[in-house]
């Protein structure tokens, strides 16, 4: 019997790692057109005699405020060598990285026809893990000295629950969360659930548009945290019923269970255990309940009420998994 048990163990870890058996779409016929520009190299490689030619390249990056005794200042900086040094060691070549975005875009513009692949530019933040990627319409920015793996040493003073995500694995990730926050506009209702079903859209149209990616990835959880969540499911709908949470809206439940944070605060003994933004991770279980039971496009989903979507969702959370 505990043969048993231990095999279901690890084959219900191996189908977490999968992307709930997503749909794979056709999308050799779908056409994207973008480039990719290296402006981390550009800008470190110029100096005083083309530093113009690399202004007229990159007008966006060179505001008038930015002298040119600032910018060769920042590019001859003994620092800022150090970090393109080390950022050219881990993305030297870049084609893995082309054919998931050719993969990402694809999958948007299917979804989307309208969709236009932005430009990607490269660079370097000094780390700024808050703005690992910006999408801006015709421009989509990735800031590759936030990627260089989780045991890096730049990141030896980082919390755990954010250097974690500090790998190359995470940029289209992180690229693809950049196209679908612009795509979604915040629901002007304020209760808890409606937030959670907002979150959980997101990540919904996360699973389309990278339906080969892994939960935990998609969702920043590493694996062990995954499966507390995914063996508690029952036990955290439980709490937010039992305390009457779905449709309060205390801006407080925000930090303690939807910003990201290394642990979701249920003021319990073990909540160091559970990861963080379990609220999102719950949205999401819900949206998918949705979509399961009603025949409704994405793009219909994107406006449907959040608090009707929960009515119409049917969603029962999974019971506990035994651990005994």
């Amino acid at each position: 019997m505990r043969f048993f048990i231990v095999v279901f163990f690890i084959l219900s870890i191996l189908f977490s790692c999968k992307s709930d058996h997503l749909p794979i779409i056709d999308t050799s016929n779908i056409d994207v057109d973008f480039s990719i520009k290296r402006y981390e190299i550009d800008f470190y490689k110029a100096t005083k005699e083309n530093l113009q030619n690399l202004k007229k390249q990159y007008p966006y990056f060179f505001p008038k405020a930015f002298t040119d005794s600032l910018v060769l200042k920042k590019i001859n900086s003994k620092d800022e060598q150090n970090l393109l040094k080390e950022t050219q060691k881990k993305f030297t070549n870049i084609l893995d990285l082309e054919t998931q975005f050719t993969s990402l875009f694809k999958h948007v513009k299917y979804f989307n026809p309208k969709f236009n692949s932005p430009t990607i530019i490269t660079l370097i933040s000094n780390i700024d893990y808050n703005s690992r990627v910006i999408f801006a319409d015709s421009l989509l920015l990735v800031s590759l000295d936030v990627y260089l793996g989780q045991d890096h040493p730049f990141y030896a003073d980082y919390p755990k629950y954010i250097k974690e995500n500090n790998t190359k694995e995470n940029i289209i990730v992180d690229a693809a969360k950049a196209i679908v926050s612009k795509q979604i506009r915040f629901a002007s209702n304020r209760s808890f659930i409606s937030k959670m079903i907002y979150e959980g859209k997101k990540m919904y149209l996360l699973d389309m548009y990278l339906p080969r990616i892994p939960n935990k990835l998609k969702i920043g959880y590493s694996e062990e945290k995954l499966q507390w969540a995914i063996a508690n499911e029952e036990n955290i709908w439980k709490y937010f019923i039992e305390r009457k949470f779905l449709f309060s809206t205390d801006t407080k439940l925000n930090n303690r269970f939807l910003d990201n944070a290394p642990f979701s605060k249920f003021y319990l003994e073990d909540d160091a255990q559970s990861p963080g933004r379990i609220g999102v991770w719950l949205g999401w279980q819900i949206v998918k309940s949705f979509m399961q039971n009603n025949d409704v496009s994405l793009q219909k989903l994107l406006t449907i009420d959040s608090e009707f979507l929960f009515e119409k969702s049917k969603y029962k959370p999974k019971k506990n998994v035994s651990k005994t």
